[in-house]
């Protein structure tokens, strides 16, 4: 039974999303996003699961460790985020005066928290924010987490699904240090790879006609800054095919010319939300 480490404390939403993919793993908190990535480099058989961006706040910023690292992509989740209101049992919502939470919980959440006049607190996580709460003993405070936050730390929920926007969604990544992709066949392929220009004028527009030329589609495109650099960029993209599609391979071939830098993530199927 391999480990899967996560950020964050029992009860994350990174903690559900960890049993969702591997209910047999046993699943290991870090401290920071960088401690996961440091100790899937080190162990081979283990794997981290990071959330990668959110369908309503966008990205979550752990782009400059995926150019650091450089772990292999396994596959993608969707997380449903689901937000609730927790508070120590037999609390009713009128005891409540203050709210924590991770600042972007608190922001899905602000149509809530301001209808009922509660005092936003930010916090590191959301799990924390319930294990604060059960320690405290103190019915004037709540947390914004997970049901199984709930579960973990022994509070009850007040208010179910509080957010302000249903059908939130979190993309996780499950990455780790061997290389691994599927065998090309008939299904929805996800290619991830990071890339380093050129410095000459136009270089990004220049680098990109490739995959129109082929048809290929680019579903995601993000600049970083390298480090200590406002001057140099390296951009992290997705597109829709496997690597050994010809069409893809002749727009990797386009684009690798007008590169300093360039490293597949990895190939993927895409997860089968993206269907519907």
């Amino acid at each position: 039974m391999g480990k899967i480490y996560f950020q964050g404390t029992f009860g994350a939403y990174s903690h559900l999303a960890a049993l969702s993919v591997d209910p047999k793993a046993e699943v290991v908190p870090c401290k920071t996003f960088d401690e996961c990535f440091s100790k899937a480099l080190k162990d081979s058989n283990s794997k981290i699961i990071i959330p990668e961006s959110n369908r309503i706040t966008g990205n979550i910023g752990i782009e400059y460790l995926i150019f650091k690292y450089r772990l292999n992509i396994y596959s993608e989740y969707f997380q449903k985020i689901e937000h609730n209101l927790l508070a120590l049992p037999g609390t009713k919502i009128s005891d409540i005066e203050n709210v924590y939470s991770h600042s972007q919980a608190l922001s899905q959440c602000s149509r809530f928290i301001k209808s009922n006049n509660l005092t936003e607190h930010v916090r590191a996580d959301t799990a924390g924010s319930a294990e604060m709460v059960s320690k405290s003993k103190d019915k004037k405070k709540s947390a914004i987490a997970s049901s199984l936050s709930a579960e973990t730390y022994g509070l009850e929920i007040i208010k179910k699904n509080i957010e302000n926007e249903k059908g939130n969604l979190t993309r996780f990544l499950i990455m780790g240090k061997n290389i691994y992709q599927p065998e090309f066949g008939n299904k929805n392929y996800i290619t991830s790879f990071l890339f380093k220009l050129k410095s000459k004028p136009a270089a990004l527009y220049q680098s990109l006609g490739g995959f129109a030329i082929n048809g290929v589609n680019l579903t995601k495109l993000q600049s970083y800054p390298e480090k200590n650099s406002f001057d140099s960029y390296f951009f992290l993209c997705d597109l829709d095919g496997h690597i050994e599609d010809s069409k893809v391979q002749r727009s990797l071939e386009s684009l690798e010319l007008h590169c300093m830098d360039f490293h597949v993530l990895g190939v993927f199927e895409a997860d089968k939300i993206r269907e519907k």
